[in-house]
C-alpha cells in the first residue's frame, strides 16, 4: 500500500464542504456532521454524480480512521 495514500486521494481539498455550503448544509466552519453526509450521498445517487458519491465516501472513510462516527 501507498506510504501517504490519503494525501494521494484528496486532489481537491475542500471540494466537499463547498459542496455541502452550496446545498445549504452547512455554514462557515461547522463541520460536516454524519447525516450531512448522508444527504450529499444521497443527492449524489439522485443525480449520478459519481464524483460527489467519491468524495463523501472518503470522508467517511477517513472518519472512521480518526475514531468520529
Amino acid at each position: 500500500m501507498a506510504e501517504k495514500w490519503i494525501q494521494k486521494a484528496i486532489k481537491n481539498p475542500g471540494a466537499l464542504r463547498a459542496t455541502a455550503k452550496r446545498m445549504g448544509l452547512i455554514r462557515g466552519d461547522e463541520p460536516l456532521s454524519q447525516s450531512d453526509l448522508q444527504k450529499l450521498a444521497a443527492h449524489a445517487k439522485e443525480t449520478h454524480n459519481t464524483t460527489l458519491l467519491r468524495r463523501v465516501r472518503l470522508a467517511q472513510t477517513l472518519r472512521r480512521l480518526r475514531g468520529r462516527r
